[in-house]
């Protein structure tokens, strides 16, 4: 119970204490260079299966130009941790907070660098609200948990691919992380901080959240504007007002007693990374680095709302996964 305890109120750092199989823990940086011409989400972690003969760690990295997506096994006691701390080894390569070191070797390419962040927005953690999971973070044995690193932070450093050497100086870059036995059966997921002003940074997902022999839509939402965060989640009694998914687009509106959030998002070209099944990390998740997204930011709680910040971002991250038709019955259904 001590270890759950300080686990939680630690959210980014490896959850040693969760025994149960299968289970996996992976950690996600997104990286665009300051010309945007790169984008790539190196994402490290963690697998415990069902049979103890298919536990790993991984490293898996994935070029959203090229669409292309590099993924390696590494023998579980390659993994080190510090614990409590967000600070990891896997071989030759260690993940921080405030950056990694990579080395990487794979069949069709070599990754080697290092990449540092600077003044980084970490999502506030609190006992009542431990994380962007606010108080569902303390229920324990739940199927998925999410925790946001970093919301919007500048990059510093290099990678070099196959003999090209990538800068990443004044570039952006964000993080985030999720834990758990498995991933919903459903979920939207997205993420931009390339807007015309900087300093603004959206983290959004919906999922279908399995609960005591049922299941509802929750969601959470964090939109960073002008140094305050404003959030739009289940658990603080924010509203889904519209959700809409045609094609390649989803519309997409939150609201809470004093703000609204319209967005608009176009999904770009994706590539299948790797995610965790009950067996191994066989599943495939289509996700897109080059997305573009609209967003309109309105202040509801005056006698006519205000517009506060309309803008479009690019190089947006976005999953749709699933049994996107059921979600939507769902959040139709639950009247939220």
């Amino acid at each position: 119970m001590i270890n759950f305890i300080r686990s939680t109120l630690h959210p980014l750092s490896f959850h040693a204490h969760d025994k149960r199989r299968p289970f996996f823990e992976g950690w996600y940086y997104k990286l665009v260079s300051a010309s945007g011409a790169h984008r790539f989400a190196v994402i490290p972690g963690i697998f415990h299966g069902k049979d103890p003969s298919q536990d790993h760690a991984f490293i898996q990295i994935m070029d959203g130009r090229w669409k292309e997506v590099y993924f390696n096994k590494y023998p579980l006691d390659t993994f080190n941790y510090v614990p409590y701390q967000f600070d990891f080894t896997i071989g030759e390569s260690r993940f921080t907070e405030n950056g990694f070191r990579l080395n990487f070797d794979h069949p069709e390419i070599h990754a080697r660098g290092e990449i540092r962040f600077g003044s980084t927005v970490p999502y506030p953690v609190t006992l009542l609200s431990p994380g962007i999971m606010g108080w569902y973070a303390w229920i324990p044995r739940m199927q998925c948990y999410h925790g946001v690193v970093s919301m919007d932070h500048s990059l510093e450093g290099s990678l070099v691919l196959q003999g090209e050497k990538i800068s990443f100086n004044n570039g952006r870059g964000y993080a985030e992380k999720d834990w758990g036995t498995s991933f919903p059966s459903a979920w939207i997921w997205t993420q931009c901080n390339h807007f015309s002003q900087p300093g603004i940074s959206l983290s959004a997902s919906i999922a279908i959240i399995p609960w005591i022999r049922r299941a509802f839509p929750g969601f959470i939402v964090a939109f960073l504007y002008q140094g305050e965060l404003y959030r739009f989640t289940t658990y603080t009694g924010a509203e889904v007002e519209d959700l809409v998914v045609t094609g390649r687009r989803i519309n997409w509106t939150v609201c809470n007693r004093t703000h609204r959030l319209e967005m608009s998002i176009q999904s770009g070209e994706v590539a299948a990374i790797h995610a965790p099944t009950l067996e191994d990390m066989n599943g495939r998740v289509a996700e897109s680095l080059d997305a573009a997204i609209h967003l309109r930011f309105s202040r509801i709680d005056t006698a006519k709302p205000r517009l506060l910040f309309e803008d479009s971002g690019s190089y947006a991250g976005l999953e749709v996964v699933g049994d996107i038709p059921r979600l939507l019955r769902m959040w139709i259904t639950s009247g939220s």
